[in-house]
């Protein structure tokens, strides 16, 4: 890289949790600077946000209309090259395609838009444009689930029979919305999060994880959603039934309201001569199980494993590496890529390996499928993009 990035961001003002992840991922590497933000909704909250992360005055906005028809007017030199939207989902379409139309990339955050058709809108722009879209499913920018997709696009485990991913969590055992918790409270509001609650939320990184490593799509699902604590207006718990589309078949469970379960976040696939096993909350392990010889313990920054999980390792081993890193890595995977593109070079497979607009298409449809097989007297219903 030539120069560093320069990144503006819509939402993830004071009081909003995953705008400060997003900044901290970013410059993490010194590869992107934050130049300029429309923080907030509120304009005194936006300003004063503005002021607490040192911007420029002049480029601390109070609304992501105003910011990029400003940006846009800069010199080159000057303005944003792209823009991070950390906003809920209901307010992911509108600033995404006004950026593309502005000519800026998109870094958004997960699900993708509010509907399906919002998905594929926003896929429209994307090849109309051709401007770079980073959807940050987080996990996929471990480096020991990038050395378990590795293992099994290289066919080590033989074909993939099973998939079982759960993500499991507790902190909406109580009707926490209620009772001031802003993050609850968006999440679980259907004008707000879309059709799904728990699915939506966490059910499409579990997807995305069960698609992204075992290399097979979702092709059809059976599935039942639960809202067990009562008054809430989406589910908060499920199960899907899934089937692949060359042959696997698999189980997904999502829940947040597993009382005492923090981000259980786990996944196991498993092929004809062996199977592997990784979990977030150990993310440096990862476990491969043979049917005829030991089970292999891989390590983060150990010998032997493929350039992707090398390419996506920061530290030695036995230094452990986790969230805010694979965060990280996603955004500078994209802007390895980004800046190959502003320079005229070709970036490695390496650096181009982050969820893109196909995978938020792939979400959307992932949580209306589920949605519609949930309230369906069908067995199976077909996974439709």
């Amino acid at each position: 890289m030539k120069r560093k990035l320069r990144m503006g961001m819509i939402g993830g003002g004071k009081g909003a949790f995953i705008g400060a992840i997003h900044r901290i991922a970013a410059t993490m590497d010194g590869a992107i600077e934050l130049v300029c933000g429309a923080l907030s909704t509120s304009p005194d909250n936006a300003r004063e946000s503005g002021r607490d992360l040192f911007l420029p005055q002049d480029r601390i906005y109070t609304s992501y209309g105003e910011m990029l028809e400003k940006e846009s007017a800069l010199p080159q030199d000057q303005r944003m090259d792209f823009v991070s939207i950390v906003t809920p989902n209901h307010a992911h379409l509108d600033p995404a395609l006004k950026a593309l139309d502005k000519g800026f990339h998109v870094v958004i955050e997960k699900p993708m838009t509010l509907t399906l058709e919002e998905a594929r809108q926003l896929q429209q722009k994307v090849e109309q444009t051709g401007l770079l879209l980073l959807l940050t499913h987080t996990y996929a920018g471990y480096p020991m689930v990038k050395q378990a997709r590795q293992m099994v696009q290289a066919g080590e485990l033989g074909k993939i029979r099973k998939v079982l991913v759960e993500y499991t969590q507790g902190w909406l055992s109580r009707l926490s919305e209620k009772e001031g918790n802003a993050q609850a409270a968006w999440r679980t509001d259907p004008a707000k999060s879309g059709k799904s609650g728990c699915m939506g939320d966490i059910g499409t990184h579990a997807a995305h994880l069960a698609e992204y490593i075992s290399g097979q799509r979702i092709q059809q699902v059976c599935a039942q959603l639960n809202t067990v604590v009562e008054g809430r207006a989406l589910d908060d718990d499920g199960h899907v039934l899934l089937r692949f589309t060359e042959g696997a078949t698999g189980v997904l469970t999502a829940s947040q309201v597993m009382a005492g379960e923090e981000n259980g976040l786990k996944i196991r696939v498993y092929g004809e001569d062996g199977g592997l096993e990784w979990a977030q909350q150990e993310p440096n392990t990862l476990l491969v199980k043979w049917l005829d010889k030991p089970t292999q313990i891989y390590l983060t920054g150990t010998g032997g494993l493929s350039s992707f999980a090398q390419h996506n390792t920061r530290t030695p081993g036995g230094h452990p590496e986790g969230y805010i890193e694979a965060f990280a890595n996603l955004y500078r995977n994209f802007a390895l890529t980004l800046s190959a593109r502003i320079e005229g070079t070709t970036p490695s497979a390496e650096a181009m390996d982050f969820p893109s607009v196909e995978d938020g298409v792939r979400g959307m449809a992932f949580i209306e499928t589920v949605v519609a097989s949930s309230g369906s007297s069908e067995k199976w219903t077909d996974f439709v993009v």
